[in-house]
């Protein structure tokens, strides 16, 4: 089984919805983690707008890079480009990917555009998602 893990700054929006969605589409075939270098608290915001296409993620957690640096990891899949650029030495074999998503969190205006904000970067990770499962996981 393959482990992936996917680096964000604060582990709240983007790398939580690239795990819900990672988790969706490779089902047993692999393990999926995500971590901030530091750790924000799952957004709320991220949740909800996941919950709006089926994906329950109320029960993640926001983790540090930390925690994980025992785990031979497959695949580290940077989702925005500070982590990318301030992740500490991670020693691993692993296949580094990096995909800079906007951050909806720096979203402005009212409660439906901001939603709409969500909205768009989760489309946008969804089909980043569903691409590396069925070219990275083919087993």
């Amino acid at each position: 089984m393959e482990k992936i893990l996917v680096l964000c700054t604060g582990n709240s929006c983007r790398s939580q919805i690239a795990e819900g969605y990672l988790r969706h589409f490779a089902g047993d075939k692999a393990e999926v983690y995500s971590a901030g270098i530091e750790t924000h608290g799952v957004n709320p915001k991220a949740t909800e707008i996941m919950k709006r296409d089926g994906i329950d993620i109320s029960g993640h957690t926001s983790n540090n890079i930390e925690e994980y640096i025992n785990i031979d990891f497959d695949y580290v899949i940077t989702v925005c480009d500070n982590a990318k650029e301030s992740c500490p030495y991670f020693p691993s074999v692993a296949v580094k990917l990096h995909y800079n998503f906007p951050d909806p969190a720096k979203a402005t205006g009212t409660e439906e555009q901001v939603m709409e904000a969500f909205r768009e970067v989760r489309e946008m990770i969804k089909e980043y998602a569903q691409n590396f499962v069925n070219e990275n996981l083919k087993r």
